[in-house]
């Protein structure tokens, strides 16, 4: 059976609605080239269609703040309905891409889906305070009704392999860069460092530099019981590729990522997944921890 889902969104800066809703529906190039995120019509036109969609899914309605956005979307990713009303998807939909990355919007939109048992994916960050956080999770009907993810957590760029580990010996540091805003961002690389550290590693110390913040910029500093110090640096107008470096006793490693379309698919065949074998997909420890470096450095 093809799910149906639902898309919500947008918010300023974030082209989710139109490159997700693309990767299950296709999309019109034409439409698709007004879509004002010119990367997401260049990522699109390397991939082979329609081999490049998610079959078992399908997005069938659509709602953002501004109809006339609703609508272009539609027109661009191939979506049958616009609805007026996001609440009018409750019986409409099997499942929810809630695609826009303020978090502070997150629980007014997830909570009727949340009520009502639908499962739903929430873009990242998820929230930026444990409180926030708690408030989402404590709507859960079921485990695993929340998803949620930096698509990055899946990027294979940003993964250490077996060979990479044995290269680098015992890791000592790990420094990650991303432009922009930490609130928006920093996810994007605080996830994927995650990833490299062994599973249970705790959490001894935590500093968050006093910086001008005004260019939504900010660091945070991460001492490890393992002795891994990591430091993650949001650049906020400074400019850098999404880049990690990892630091070992034999060697050094850099790793950058490029490719958005497979770590957007990836997460979103996990989300998938997650529904039909009625698995748990987004760890709910997991996604504290992020939350907690988060919150940290906004602080």
């Amino acid at each position: 059976m093809t799910l149906k889902l639902g898309v919500i969104g947008s918010s300023e800066g974030n082209g989710h609605p139109y490159s997700w809703s693309a990767i299950f529906n296709g999309y019109d190039s034409v439409e698709m080239e007004k879509c004002g995120y010119p990367v997401i019509p260049r990522y699109l036109e390397q991939q082979q269609w329609p081999a490049s969609q998610i079959k078992e899914a399908r997005v069938t309605a659509i709602w953002t703040q501004d109809i006339a956005h609703s609508r272009h979307i539609a027109k661009a990713a191939k979506i049958e309905h616009v609805v007026t009303c996001y609440t009018d998807m409750i019986g409409q939909v099997d499942a929810v891409l809630l695609a826009r990355d303020d978090a502070y919007h997150h629980l007014q939109y997830a909570e009727p889906f949340l009520r009502q048992g639908i499962p739903i994916y929430i873009d990242k960050p998820i929230a930026l305070s444990i409180n926030d956080l708690d408030r989402l999770y404590a709507l859960e009907q079921y485990s695993g009704q929340i998803f949620t993810c930096s698509a990055l957590r899946y990027s294979k760029q940003l993964t250490l392999s077996e060979m990479d580990k044995q290269k680098l010996g015992s890791i000592k540091q790990i420094a990650a860069f991303t432009p922009k805003s930490w609130s928006k961002y920093a996810v994007h690389i605080i996830e994927p460092v995650l990833n490299m550290l062994s599973e249970g590693d705790e959490i001894v110390e935590m500093t968050a530099p006093a910086s001008d913040r005004s260019d939504g910029s900010g660091s945070l500093m991460v001492y490890w019981g393992s002795g891994i110090q990591t430091n993650f640096f949001a650049l906020g107008n400074g400019q850098s590729p999404i880049s990690i470096r990892v630091f070992g006793t034999d060697s050094w490693m850099d790793f950058t990522f490029t490719d958005s379309f497979s770590a957007f698919k990836t997460a979103l065949q996990t989300f998938i997944y997650g529904i039909q074998e009625k698995k748990v997909m987004s760890d709910k420890a997991f996604n504290t921890r992020v939350v907690q470096l988060l919150e940290r450095g906004c602080q």
